[in-house]
């Protein structure tokens, strides 16, 4: 089954990293390079990403003729994703663990290092009971 991993912040929350020492952001550059090496060597890796800035997001909908309109950028959003994991894996279970790893990336000294990191299945076609 596979799963995406996915790491949110605030604005606040990038406002906060974008102010880390360089020494801060190199320990969490190499936590995260190392934790998706190891998930590449597990066999479990499908994909990952970090995302630009949350000040440089668009919505888009289709007009009526079909062009693209945009809206945003939304400073007053609450939670932007900043980054994911897709991992395929045998259980929800072991999909919980890797997101526990992941959320136990550094931080700078005296903060609290643990950012929450959604779970959930990626759906390869609609849910069963949608299906009879």
């Amino acid at each position: 089954m596979k799963y995406m991993l996915m790491m949110s912040a605030t604005k606040a929350g990038f406002d906060w990293y974008a102010k880390w020492s360089r020494q801060d952001h190199q320990a969490n550059a190499a936590f995260m390079r190392a934790f998706s090496k190891e998930l590449k060597d597990s066999g479990v890796f499908v994909a990952t990403a970090g995302l630009a800035m949350p000040d440089q997001a668009k919505i888009v909908r289709a007009g009526s003729d079909g062009e693209p309109i945009t809206d945003g950028v939304f400073p007053e959003s609450k939670e932007f994703l900043a980054g994911y994991w897709i991992i395929d894996v045998e259980s929800p279970e072991q999909a919980y663990k890797i997101a526990a790893r992941a959320s136990g990336a550094p931080a700078p000294a005296g903060t609290e290092g643990t950012m929450p990191i959604e779970v959930r299945q990626v759906m390869s076609g609609p849910p069963e009971e949608l299906q009879r």
